[in-house]
């Protein structure tokens, strides 16, 4: 089979992963025409639609790299790949199930006991519960090792467990979701050992003592949100992995979070209607989309090949830090590259132009979220083994 084209690039693929990419390609390319969703930017973080989630569900392109024993698919990360990056370079709305699907799933794979795995892999494999991330917390930043919510042993009504208290913060649709992670202290903080005594606890979002707050951006939008956890009882069945072994866990799950296609494609649509508006000649020719093109493919062979190591049951954390340094870095390039390129006073109704004041309201939060540039560049350094 020849090399084929994909959207962010060229790539030779398996002939299988080429089919499942067409496959999913003419799926979103019917909903769009259906009217079933608008596409955007940023859409992992911005768009939520429960029933397209469901939809990709029905279909079997969630869950993909779960075993069929707990309700999923038994496929690949490459497969996974292939699904992920065609839904994003349309900006299908995907938020809903982008979290579970990426890392919860994965880390309760890793993780969780036999009774989680079954509690939860079939019906994030079925679109049925979405879950968000509890690390980030006030005053912490990029630091996790900082987090001063707090774990301690509780019984309630003869049953063993945790009552935490603490808030995290830009919990990206915490509004929306039904649980999520919650990284927690068990034991109180060793300067001299900062990551020791950490935990993670599977949090039910509508759980009582806990309090969702949300935080609206300057532009009006809701995504981020500040949970707030006064006491919330969590039993020992809701303990995910050992505690005292939080770190180690959470950054295992922050390989999935940073290595996917999200962290180059979050604005490849704008890119694309950008090329489109200069072939009709509503915008002049520019060298640089062609510049920013090989920038995205660049970064797609490299995030492919972060799956292909995950697949392999590889460490990919320095690789899916380079990748997420340097994807984050385009898509802010591709917006302000389109904002200077097009014209001021462009119809508010311009589809363009719409897709153009998005992306720039959510540029300052690429290189942010997931951990910042600098840490992340610190994190590299780490993995090469510079000093």
């Amino acid at each position: 089979m020849p090399p084929v084209s994909v959207s962010p690039g060229v790539a030779i693929e398996q002939p299988a992963l080429t089919q499942l990419r067409l496959e999913v390609r003419a799926f979103v390319a019917d909903a769009i025409r259906d009217g079933l969703f608008v596409p955007h930017v940023d859409t992992w973080l911005t768009r939520w639609d429960r029933e397209f989630t469901r939809e990709l569900g029905r279909r079997g392109w969630l869950g993909m790299v779960i075993p069929t024993e707990y309700g999923g698919q038994g496929r690949t990360f490459l497969e996974r790949f292939v699904v992920t990056e065609e839904l994003l370079v349309v900006g299908a709305p995907v938020a809903a199930h982008w979290v579970a699907e990426r890392q919860i799933g994965p880390s309760l794979l890793r993780f969780g006991t036999e009774e989680q795995k079954q509690a939860f892999l079939p019906a994030i494999s079925r679109g049925d519960v979405i879950f968000g991330i509890g690390m980030s917390e006030p005053d912490s930043g990029s630091d996790l090792a900082s987090v001063r919510t707090k774990a301690e042993p509780d019984v309630v009504d003869g049953v063993s467990g945790w009552r935490v208290t603490g808030t995290k913060v830009w919990t990206s649709g915490g509004h929306e979701a039904d649980a999520f992670f919650a990284l927690a202290r068990t034991s109180p903080l060793d300067p001299a050992h900062r990551h020791d005594g950490l935990s993670q606890f599977i949090v039910d979002l509508h759980a009582p003592g806990v309090e969702i707050r949300p935080i609206i951006s300057m532009g009006g939008d809701h995504h981020f949100n500040e949970v707030h956890l006064d006491g919330v009882f969590i039993p020992d069945n809701r303990v995910l992995g050992q505690i005292g072994d939080g770190w180690m866990q959470v950054t295992s799950e922050l390989g999935f979070e940073r290595s996917g296609p999200e962290r180059a494609l979050s604005t490849f649509h704008l890119l694309a209607e950008t090329a489109e508006a200069m072939q009709t000649q509503t915008l002049p020719t520019d060298t640089g989309v062609g510049r920013l093109t090989a920038r995205i493919s660049a970064l797609h062979q490299m995030s492919f090949a972060v799956s292909t190591a995950l697949q392999g049951h590889q460490n990919a954390d320095t690789a899916a830090a380079v990748t997420k340094v340097l994807g984050t870095t385009t898509e802010g390039d591709i917006a302000d590259y389109v904002d200077l390129l097009a014209p001021p006073g462009r119809a508010a109704d311009d589809a363009l132009h719409t897709l153009l004041h998005a992306a720039i309201l959510q540029r300052p939060g690429f290189t942010l979220r997931g951990g910042t540039n600098e840490i992340l560049r610190g994190v590299i350094a780490r993995g090469l083994g510079m000093r």
